[in-house]
Formats: C-alpha cells, structure tokens, sequence
C-alpha cells in the first residue's frame, strides 16, 4: 500500500541482527532511505543494503532489538539520507545521525546534501600544499601536516590518542594567513567520558564556536557508527567548499567503524576476509578516507586526522594496515613512551608524514626545516641503537661519541619530544629546540645538514644549551 510521499510494506520476512528483510518488494533503490514502523508507532531509519527477487534488505541504523516480525511495517521513503547543511552548525552538538544533542532546534538548512558526498574530479584536485601549525613539535617538526592532507594517528588502548586530538583541535592553524580553523569532530563509539572531555575541552579554549561535534557513544546503536563519519564529512565539505573555510576533521575511532562494518557483513553472511572483516573494507574505508582534499578554484579545504586504535598494538592487523595504503602518512603512538609518562608518546622512526616535503622549507615553514628534521631522525635512530647497546654491555663499555648519542636521545625526547597538553609551540620554537637536540653532537656528525644551516644555528644552540 501507498504511504505518503512513500511506499509501505508490510511483509516482513525475517529480522537478523541489525538488517530487516522485507518481502514483496516492488520497487527500492539501493541506499534508499526506509521508516520502519513498530506496532507501537515508534519509528526507526534504515536504508537498502540490498533489493531483488522482490526482497529488500534494510540496515535499520537504531538497531532491531524490540522488533518483530508481526506487526512491523517498512516505508521506503524514495529519497537517500540527507543531512541539513547551513553555517548555524557551528558550535553546535549533534548525535551520530546528525540530530541535534544539545537541547537546540534543528539549524534552519540552507539546503540537504547526501551523506555520501560528491566524489572529487581528480583533474580539479589541487595539491595539498600549505603548512599547518598545530603547536605541537613532534608534529610540526618531524610529521608535518599540510592543508588538503589525510594523516591517521595510530595508537593502542589506553594511551593519549585523544588528549593530542583535542589538543591539534584547538591550536590548529595556518601561518602567516591568522586563519583558524573549522573543527568537524566525529566520535565513534566512544565512551561518555571521552565525549565530554571533547565537548569541554573545545568551549572551554573558546574553540566550540567554531566546531561541530558528533556523538556517537558506545552505548548507541553499533549501526549508526557506519553513518557518523560519513554525516560529519558532508558538513565539513559543505562549510569548505561552499562556505571556504579550512576544516580539519577528526574522526575518533575508526576501529569502531570497521567493528560496525564486520557485525553488518556476518548478518549478511557475507564470505568474511581477514580477520572477519569483509573483502570490501579498503575500499569501504576509501570512501570515508578520500573525502579530504582541496578543489582548484576553491577557497576551503578538507584535512582529515583518523585516529584508530590498533587491536593489541598490532600494526599489521587489516584496519590500520589498510589505512595507511589510503593516507599520507600516519603518526604511530609508542607504548614505551606511553609508559615512561611522555606526552605526547609519538613513535618517532615508525611515523612519516608523506607529503611534508611540500609543505615547509623557505617561505612556509624556514629554509633549514627538512634538513635539521632529517638529522634529528638519524640521530634518535642511532641513539635507540645505542640504548639497546648499553643493555647488553653496560654503559662503561661505550665509546664518547656513542654518549653523545645517548645525550642526544635523552635531550629529543625530554626537550623535543614531550610538551605539556596545553602548549602551544610556535614553529620557531620548535626548530630551535630541534637545534638543540643535535648541539649535543659533534659538528663533524650533522652530516644530513647543509654547512651555512650548521653555522647559523649550531654554535648559537650551543652557547645557549
């Protein structure tokens, strides 16, 4: 029978897990949206996985639990899911579906845009080129991150992936240009607790006027966790490529996402991949992934900071294996130095960040930025050698230079490396500690370093340090 603006099946063959199956189906389309309504006249969302033989397959995003078969009805709307886009999402708190959480009425949309996106032209795409500021020196440093870039922090449970999300969400900004940032912040499956220190974190630094937020806890629907990413990415593109403005998306925490993804795949019963995760999540991951860039002509720009928590601090496991084939780069929280008490804990020799090369040097960052980065790398690298070295034969079996190294290693971390969750380092300030840390070395090993940089910086670090 004909609802309105839709039509209305009643004919529900089976309910499993999160997915309804509606019989007798004539005409669905997929990603169509569905109202599934219960004979209580409490109504959910779904949408078409899947139509044919005269079936349908419907994801229903709150979940099935209180359904039955009898008595439940599914209305197919005739549209797909839409999210309302204007500027009044600023500073505004919404639940994983794009519902406001905040005790506010809708923001009145300027109009309603599929959560799936556009895909980008690549032919319009234009290279990620411009530095970003986040105040913190490892980052700025070491992993650069460029405007127009996808650069995933990958951690373990437990450790600080969110303080340092929160804290690149407040002090991100582009030099020179004194342009904030927009802050699209998507939680997946996250605790309360978590939640909350984002919302307050934000607006107590000021920064929530210019953020949005979205919610998805752990106790929601796991389905709606496929949504959340996708209806925060059609915001962040509305507010950059309508609007102009430059947007710096987080989305926390992907691990969650592709547990979704899994439990979605099994009630399918679908053939399951690695690990129980379905063949298809590269590509299902790509279509949240390459929603960042900027368009040629165009203002704004989209940069993305997927955090996942990699399963027992496995770097090879599927998720973040394949995360790092689609981004540029990921910054890779340590364990160790997690445990020592250093904040933030970043894993200097497993992360790079691939595009940095374009986005500092003369004119954006300073002339000596890759060269004293490329010497600090090989340096720590050296000094971890020599660490494990004095573990076996103690450190009065070391040479000079190899104590200089150890210098080196304790002065990077201790100086370099670690910074309180509330400071903000100018890039300056970061190159000279950088300077710092390689002062403890001889002159004769800054081989990574053009001669002029050695005499402009060495000796006056030296003096000072």
């Amino acid at each position: 029978m004909s609802g309105r603006g839709g039509v209305q099946y009643s004919r529900i063959a089976e309910i499993k897990g999160p997915l309804v199956v509606v019989d007798e189906v004539e005409s669905a389309a997929f990603d169509e949206l569905v109202e599934i309504q219960t004979s209580e006249g409490e109504k959910r969302l779904g949408k078409v996985l899947e139509v044919g033989n005269g079936k349908a397959i419907v994801q229903v995003f709150e979940g099935t639990t209180g359904l039955s078969v009898s008595g439940t009805s599914a209305k197919f709307v005739g549209k797909v899911m839409e999210m309302p886009v204007s500027e009044q999402v600023l500073g505004r708190v919404f639940d994983g579906l794009g519902r406001p959480k905040d005790g506010l009425p809708d923001p009145i949309a300027d109009r309603f845009v599929d959560i799936n996106g556009e895909p980008m032209n690549p032919e319009q795409r234009e290279y990620p080129r411009d530095f970003i500021q986040t105040g913190v020196s490892v980052i700025d440093g070491m992993l650069t991150l460029v405007r127009g870039q996808k650069l995933p922090i990958f951690s373990g449970s437990g450790m600080s992936h969110n303080i340092l999300a929160a804290q690149i969400a407040r002090q991100a900004s582009v030099v020179g240009s004194g342009e904030e940032f927009a802050v699209v912040f998507a939680a997946i499956g996250v605790q309360y607790s978590e939640s909350e220190y984002f919302r307050r974190s934000l607006e107590e630094s000021g920064a929530l006027k210019r953020s949005v937020l979205f919610l998805n806890l752990a106790d929601d629907p796991a389905i709606e966790r496929i949504i959340t990413p996708r209806v925060a990415l059609t915001v962040a593109e509305y507010l950059a490529y309508d609007l102009g403005m430059h947007v710096l998306v987080i989305l926390t925490d992907m691990t969650n996402y592709a547990e979704a993804l899994r439990e979605i795949s099994a009630a399918r019963e679908e053939v399951p991949g690695r690990k129980g995760y379905p063949g298809y999540l590269y590509t299902d991951l790509s279509t949240v992934y390459e929603r960042a860039g900027r368009l040629r002509g165009r203002p704004g720009s989209v940069t993305q900071m997927p955090i996942l928590s990699m399963p027992s601090d496995d770097i090879t496991h599927p998720i973040p294996d394949l995360t790092g084939y689609i981004t540029e780069g990921q910054i890779v929280l340590g364990r160790d130095l997690f445990r020592q008490g250093t904040y933030p804990p970043v894993n200097i020799l497993m992360s790079l960040s691939r595009i940095m090369k374009d986005g500092i040097g003369e004119g954006r960052t300073r002339a000596d930025h890759q060269e004293v980065s490329n010497q600090n790398y090989d340096a720590y690298s050296r000094a971890q050698e020599v660490r494990a070295l004095a573990g076996i034969v103690g450190k009065a079996g070391l040479t000079g230079l190899d104590l200089q190294y150890m210098g080196f290693g304790d002065d990077f971390e201790g100086g370099f490396l670690s910074q309180a969750v509330d400071e903000n380092r100018t890039i300056e300030e970061t190159l000279a500690l950088q300077w710092r840390a390689v002062s403890n070395l001889p002159k004769a090993e800054l081989t990574k370093i053009k001669d002029k940089f050695v005499e402009q910086h060495y000796k006056e670090r030296r003096a000072q340090g």
